[in-house]
């Protein structure tokens, strides 16, 4: 048995291919890094959903239909307000995702995807007393979030930076969270569901809760003279710096590479960005020293803090941020799954106490 399911491959997809070895991804017949530059968030949904959701408009009609999603889900928001109160960020989209109805003539997908920038600006205006801000069916989905998180209209270059940190995160091979809306939506039980599931999936903070405790690192460090010895101490003691190393990439993560040049074009304007670039520095410095046998580079959680923290997101939103980008992945998971036609089963193996006459009743099974 495989710890993990490790190196099992339970899906055949046209979507995303994570390449651990040689620190490449491919979304679709593109490189992660191309997806970025030349993709907006809309084409982005376009590109996944191509082929595989019920029918495959262009971006254009995808962005309009996202807009009409948008003013449906402002709907909810009273009632979904109420419901949520005490709740965090990620389990109030979480509440609010689960009053969508299923076979909306919309399409489930893009009410899904549409309703996820609503719920999160809806939910946190409410939690620091102010009232909600209804989209804008006319803009973007990315500019409208951030006018109804912020109530203004956001810098040209901040919607960008945003949007290609979405469209970068949008896929990513069998993940915890996509796994979990394929086996979902293997038993027929709808796209809404099965984005449900995914998001209580990436509520676990081993798979969506990183890039918050990377702030956390760099406010504990707190000032450049400390730097090292901060790092020499986390190590000494056997605990793991933020944002550093990866599970299945082994030498570059791609996604980083994409996110370290956005952050960058963002350095400035009180943020924090040069600090934790000597952190960074710092950090794989040391990891080099102790762990030659073993490459452990920054990785997307590290420049995904940076990133959304200078775009103006507090730091509860990021997971529910992250959400916005891999619905897209979700959806058209979903839809390649239902193409499939068979429920995932896997076997497991009984390794517990037999009844009297065990010998007999194991060769028997």
């Amino acid at each position: 048995m495989t710890a993990g399911l490790d190196g099992i491959v339970a899906a055949e997809t046209c979507l995303s291919q994570v390449d651990g070895a040689q620190g490449r991804l491919i979304v679709r017949g593109h490189d992660v890094e191309d997806l970025a530059e030349q993709f907006g968030y809309e084409q982005a949904a376009a590109l996944l959903w191509r082929d595989l959701a019920p029918q495959s408009p262009a971006p254009e009609t995808i962005a309009a239909d996202l807009g009409v999603a948008r003013s449906h889900a402002a709907g909810l928001l009273p009632a979904l307000i109420t419901t949520a109160a005490g709740l965090n960020p990620v389990e109030g989209l979480r509440a609010g995702l689960a009053m969508l109805a299923d076979d909306d003539p919309l399409g489930d997908h893009v009410v899904v995807t549409g309703a996820i920038p609503v719920f999160i600006a809806g939910l946190w205006r409410a939690g620091q007393g102010l009232a909600s801000v209804a989209p804008d069916p006319a803009r973007g989905q990315v500019d409208d979030f951030l006018v109804m998180l912020n109530g203004t209209p956001a810098d040209a270059g901040l919607v960008r930076a945003l949007e290609a940190y979405l469209v970068t995160v949008a896929d990513h091979g069998m993940n915890a969270s996509t796994f979990t809306a394929r086996v979902v939506a293997s038993t027929h039980a709808g796209v809404v569901s099965s984005v449900v599931a995914a998001l209580c999936a990436l509520k676990g903070p081993l798979h969506g809760g990183a890039p918050g405790p990377v702030l956390d690192m760099l406010d504990e460090i707190g000032g450049e003279a400390q730097i090292q010895a901060w790092i020499d101490a986390r190590l000494a003691a056997g605990e793991r710096l933020m944002g550093f190393g990866h599970r299945i990439y082994r030498t570059r993560d791609p996604r980083a590479d994409v996110l370290k040049g956005l952050v960058a074009g963002l350095r400035g304007g009180g943020n924090r960005i040069a600090f934790a670039e000597r952190v960074e520095q710092a950090a794989r410095a040391t990891l080099a020293r102790r762990h030659p046998e073993r490459r452990l580079d920054t990785n997307v959680e590290f420049y995904t803090a940076l990133l959304l923290d200078a775009v103006g997101l507090p730091r509860p939103l990021f997971t529910p941020a992250f959400a916005m980008g891999r619905v897209l992945g979700w959806t058209a998971h979903v839809f390649e799954q239902l193409a499939a036609g068979r429920i995932i089963r896997p076997a497991s193996r009984y390794v517990g106490p037999l009844p009297a006459g065990g010998e007999r009743a194991a060769l028997a099974g």
